[in-house]
């Protein structure tokens, strides 16, 4: 069934969205001087070091356009819904919201609620879609344009852009690629509904996977997995959590890491095979893993061998050194993934 037809009159927009991955289509549209009546934005949160109340990227932009602004709870409170109605809108966007849009929200827009989804959908539905697809090992990704219903992310097609997934990405890279993305294919959507072409494709649940949200204990490496995970572990959790092992008691952070083809790992597990100005190269389950960037507690992000120099000669890292994973009370009922 086709969309229902626009009217040659200007769409009425409300956007509903909260980091900056909602804020570049946010900012598309805005730039092509759409008709954006109302913004929907998580309420402000504690961020930072000093926990103050931060705005998000959505309202900043909001209010530097100066564009009427709700930051409700929730979308169930009727005085809510009764606020959004009042902007009368043809259609509503959504990108990264972070609250469920319930049946009355859904039903406010003659055109219904159009969500950005940044996987190429009925793969990877759900919060963390950026970070499966890279810790899956998946070599292409993309933005869906979908038709919200009261599912997750179940919603008929109604426009799709595929993005290769490059060897070197991280979920900060790949995200502001498909921020990009997002905002054009939002674009690109519009004009095929204003020129009555959408043709809405339901999902093939056969094909559907799950992206369940990141937890922070997720981030720790788990040397007995083969050193291609681990790899993409690293990359996935740039910027957060950000992959971690420990050195001793102490935590260190990997920022960047890649598989050693030239070492021979025959070794336990997390044992450190060659501590050098090209990194450290620690056993895997299969394979090696090379340490190029590591943050040690308090300290800043640093090439690996910066963070060789620095250690006192009570505390070297040399071969035969253990590098360990989660200790047990990080464990506690974490998900496996």
């Amino acid at each position: 069934m086709k969309a229902p037809r626009a009217v040659t009159s200007r769409l009425r927009i409300v956007f509903a969205g909260t980091p900056q991955f909602a804020a570049v289509p946010l900012a598309a549209l805005l730039a092509r001087d759409f008709s954006v009546v109302g913004v929907l934005t998580q309420p402000d949160r504690p961020a930072g070091r000093g926990r103050k109340l931060s705005e998000s990227p959505v309202k900043a932009l909001a209010r530097t356009h100066r564009l009427p602004l709700l930051q409700p709870e929730t979308l169930r409170d009727e005085a809510v819904v009764e606020a959004i109605a009042a902007w009368h809108p043809d259609l509503m966007v959504v990108a990264a919201y972070g609250l469920l849009l319930p049946a009355p929200v859904l039903a406010l827009p003659r055109l219904g609620c159009f969500n950005i989804h940044a996987s190429l959908l009925p793969r990877w539905r759900g919060a963390a879609p950026i970070q499966r697809a890279l810790l899956a090992g998946d070599r292409e990704t993309g933005i869906t344009i979908m038709q919200m219903d009261e599912g997750l992310d179940t919603g008929d097609i109604l426009h799709r852009l595929a993005c290769p997934i490059r060897d070197d990405d991280t979920a900060a890279t790949l995200h502001d690629r498909l921020a990009e993305l997002g905002a054009r294919a939002l674009l690109e959507a519009l004009a095929l509904l204003q020129a009555d072409r959408l043709e809405p494709q339901p999902q093939d649940e056969r094909l559907a996977t799950y992206a369940r949200k990141v937890e922070k204990a997720e981030s720790w490496l788990d040397w007995r997995r083969p050193a291609p995970e681990l790899e993409r572990r690293v990359r996935a959790f740039d910027p957060w959590p950000v992959a971690r092992t420990r050195l001793g008691e102490q935590p260190l952070r990997v920022w960047r890491a890649q598989v050693a083809e030239d070492a021979a790992a025959s070794a336990r597990p997390g044992t450190v095979l060659a501590a050098e100005r090209d990194g450290i190269t620690v056993a895997a389950g299969e394979g090696a893993l090379r340490l190029l960037e590591v943050q040690p507690p308090g300290g800043r992000r640093m090439a690996s061998a910066d963070f060789l120099n620095a250690r006192s000669a009570d505390r070297k890292v040399e071969p035969g050194t253990i590098l360990s994973g989660a200790p047990e009370e990080d464990l506690q009922g974490s998900p496996h993934s």
